[in-house]
């Protein structure tokens, strides 16, 4: 059985980058190889291509983590149907 995945639910580098509250979307891969237990993407088409990761699982993985010293956690709204 082929999982199914929520279309809505696809998320690129430049908004894993902003849920994370990081400045750049390239600093994601950064984030990639320093955590391990971080979601890998759903799709991954090969180098220098597009990569995407499922909203719900990069939010959950946020909020399991304690806040940045200093600042607050960067969340975006999700968006509506």
């Amino acid at each position: 059985m082929v999982p199914r995945v929520d279309t809505d639910d696809l998320i690129d580098a430049q908004e894993v980058a902003e849920i994370l509250g990081l400045a750049q979307r390239n600093s994601v891969s950064l984030y990639q190889r320093r955590y391990q237990e971080m979601p890998r993407p759903v799709v991954e088409r090969g180098s220098g291509r597009t990569k995407l990761w499922l909203r719900s699982e990069i939010e959950g993985w946020t909020a399991s983590r304690p806040a940045p010293r200093g600042r607050a956690r960067a969340r975006r709204p999700r968006r509506s149907s």
